[in-house]
């Protein structure tokens, strides 16, 4: 018997996308396959690390042991404080230098072109890059340029791209939103000011695009910052748990499937 094209939508949230390792750990638990994943910003990172094939434990230590030193490298601003360089050689080195077409499964990471405000999605070429262009939030990180184009973060675009996963060819359609506005968040940074307004100006656009998904994980995860890498662990449980609460619903969307 045939069986659904099970597709993930990883959305963009800075730290806060460590969920989406609680939701494939659910979801790998209960024997449900993802057989494709689009990404954006956060969510191209999770995508491209489990494409490569890491098992959940490795990506679960490797999250952990993830820290802002290990990407941060300040450049005078002109385009963004952040050269971008050592995030790149950190995706390069964990994807072992491959081409997201080599990836186990089909995975998009989708872009932002800053000077045409069109979205471009990646199906293949250097990961590396790609997830550089995806994650590059506005004014913290310098543009990526590739072929020509001024890419920014996929999430200013397409915060959760469901559409992207559908066109792959998705039959049921999983998106997972983990980005959220915090309320009475401590802004005293230009960091702070731009985090949380890209939070805010997504949160509406997000309310129209949730018809798309067949399932929308959404874990609660306002409390933890955007933007600090620690309660990694705190933030994978919550992913875990939000989508073991779908798991019946999506077995059964599967079982109608068959059936149809």
């Amino acid at each position: 018997m045939d069986q659904p094209k099970i597709g993930l939508a990883l959305g963009s949230g800075g730290a806060r996308g460590f969920a989406h390792l609680g939701v494939l750990m659910a979801l790998e638990e209960e024997g449900i396959p993802v057989d494709m994943i689009a990404g954006s910003s956060m969510g191209a990172l999770v995508a491209c690390f489990y494409g490569v094939g890491h098992n959940m434990e490795d990506l679960y230590k490797l999250s952990t042991a993830f820290r802002r030193k290990y990407y941060l490298d300040f450049t005078v601003p002109k385009m963004g404080f952040i050269a971008g360089k050592r995030i790149k050689q950190f995706v390069r080195l964990f994807t072992h230098n491959k081409n997201i077409e080599d990836l186990r499964i089909p995975v998009s990471v989708v872009a932002t072109d800053l000077t045409n405000g069109e979205r471009v999605v990646f199906k293949q070429g250097p990961i590396a890059e790609a997830v550089r262009a995806s994650i590059s939030i506005p004014g913290i990180f310098v543009p990526e340029k590739i072929d020509g184009r001024l890419l920014v973060d996929g999430g200013v675009i397409d915060r959760v791209p469901v559409s992207v996963v559908r066109d792959m060819g998705a039959d049921i359609v999983i998106g997972v939103d983990v980005a959220q506005v915090k309320q009475n968040a401590e802004i005293t940074t230009v960091y702070d000011v731009i985090m949380q307004s890209i939070d805010i100006l997504q949160k509406e656009v997000i309310r129209h695009r949730d018809l798309s998904a067949d399932f929308m994980i959404r874990p609660d995860v306002e409390q933890y910052s955007s933007r600090a890498f620690k309660n990694t662990e705190e933030i994978i449980a919550v992913g875990e748990a939000e989508a073991k609460k779908l798991i019946p619903s999506i077995k059964k969307a599967i079982e109608e499937w068959k059936e149809k």
